[in-house]
């Protein structure tokens, strides 16, 4: 037994340093694979199988849904949940073998997911795949653990129990943001959860739809916070398949080029940030990534009676695209630069309600088909839609002339408060006459905002 220990002591600093030495292959790519031998396997075994539970359960207790005619009628083109206050307090509990996993506001995510066209079994399947969870490797402060499905769809990120609170404290209004502007660029959250293991502290994480998805051909990926102080990371050697995630002041002397879809981009930033500034955060992060668009992905301009009747498909119920608004690819434009006072409402009234053409209706029908359609016109507008492309992660991704972009705004978690105040007065003083990060919510909202227009075209 006593010569047996030398060689099992040998052999396991052996495994160590293979697993150590390919930890530090895999985190100069940003992320790697939690297989066997990696400190977190254990904790993403279990979180994988208590989420393929929590979404069964929603699976077999499905929550009730408005009627059809209702949404047709009110032309709401997500399906309209039947919430309730208890729905956002829910906690349901179960237990597994080596755990327990606790599920916060369950029907309120739920409707959140249904709403973006997707269904829970594929959330599930993304979730629980046979697959390793990789880990994100990121330069956050943070002492929050990354993780990504085996696919990259979803990011799952531990969270304080502050995080936590704050979140769920503000779930309604985070909720009736997103039905107010359902093409939002803020971070889709789709679940939050806490695991509790014997013997271990408990963990709270929240599952979120990865910006970047899918990532297979973006070539630069940027944090933008609008500020100048700590905001620059060395880039990869030339060559490299090092993925790093840069920011502001590597994108100087660059531009988001996106022509007509600018007004869009810049509206929906304002949007977004005013609603952030109501919460009292900051530190908030623009991700931002680009990839060239191939030949046949490169749309032409549409009349404007192509665009009403893509938009009219969209808008109904029972509509073919899954995500609110989405529309083929080839399509996809900004609306609300089409809609002009001088276009002809001829031009829309010449279509029957497929779109496909028929015989003219009666001068009633034709004004009454005329003022719906403007009602949804302005809906549009109101609400800042436009019209999406046909890809699996639409609401954040901006085509432009040459490029596509993929657009969110994540981490909003952190409160202006007292120990905020304290160290904006600090960086002041450290950093006179340089824009950080620390600055009051109005001051971050406005300064994003200027960032975005500066670097737009």
């Amino acid at each position: 037994m006593e010569m047996s220990v030398p060689g099992l002591s040998r052999r396991t600093r052996t495994v160590k340093r293979r697993v150590w030495g390919g930890l530090r292959q895999w985190k100069l790519l940003g992320m790697f694979e939690i297989d066997q031998h990696h400190e977190f396997y254990s904790l993403t075994c279990m979180m994988k199988e208590g989420l393929s539970a929590a979404v069964q359960n929603t699976i077999d207790n499905p929550i009730p849904q408005a009627s059809s005619a209702l949404v047709l009628e009110s032309h709401v083109i997500e399906t309209q949940e039947e919430l309730s206050e208890d729905d956002y307090k829910l906690e349901v509990t179960q237990i597994h073998k080596d755990f327990r996993m606790e599920t916060f506001a369950g029907p309120v995510f739920a409707s959140l997911r249904r709403s973006l066209g997707m269904t829970e079994k594929e959330y599930q399947h993304s979730l629980s795949s046979e697959g390793c969870y990789l880990q994100f490797i990121s330069n956050s402060k943070s002492k929050a653990d990354f993780f990504l499905t085996h696919d990259k769809r979803f990011f799952l990120k531990t969270q304080n129990r502050r995080e936590i609170r704050f979140l769920l404290s503000n779930l309604r209004i985070y909720m009736e943001h997103l039905e107010k502007f359902p093409h939002s660029l803020l971070v889709k959250f789709l679940g939050v959860h806490r695991i509790k293991i014997p013997h271990r502290r408990k963990k709270y994480f929240i599952v979120m739809q990865s910006v970047f998805y899918p990532d297979e051909r973006i070539v630069a990926r940027y944090d933008i916070k609008g500020c100048e102080v700590s905001r620059w990371t060395d880039p990869a050697p030339e060559g490299s398949q090092v993925i790093v995630v840069l920011k502001d002041l590597n994108f100087d002397g660059q531009f988001i080029t996106l022509d007509h879809q600018q007004p869009w981009l810049l509206r929906q930033v304002e949007i977004d940030t005013a609603f952030l500034q109501t919460l009292n955060v900051l530190d908030y992060s623009l991700l931002l990534a680009h990839q060239p668009l191939h030949q046949d992905e490169r749309h032409h301009s549409l009349s404007f009676a192509t665009l009403i009747m893509r938009t009219k498909k969209s808008v109904n119920a029972g509509s073919t695209p899954a995500v609110p608004g989405a529309v083929p690819e080839e399509d996809s434009t900004l609306l609300a630069t089409k809609v002009d006072s001088g276009t002809s409402q001829n031009q829309i009234t010449e279509m029957d309600g497929d779109g496909t053409g028929g015989a003219s209706p009666e001068p009633d029908e034709r004004s009454s088909r005329a003022g719906a359609e403007s009602a949804e016109l302005r809906e549009f507008q109101a609400q800042n839609r436009r019209l999406l492309p046909n890809f699996k992660n639409p609401l954040h991704v901006i085509d432009g002339p040459e490029q596509r972009y993929f657009i969110g705004i994540i981490d909003i978690f952190t409160v202006y408060g007292f120990k905020k105040r304290l160290e904006h007065l600090w960086k002041r003083l450290r950093h006179p006459g340089q824009s950080f990060s620390t600055v009051s919510p109005p001051a971050y909202c406005q300064r994003l905002c200027q960032w975005v227009q500066d670097h737009s075209k």
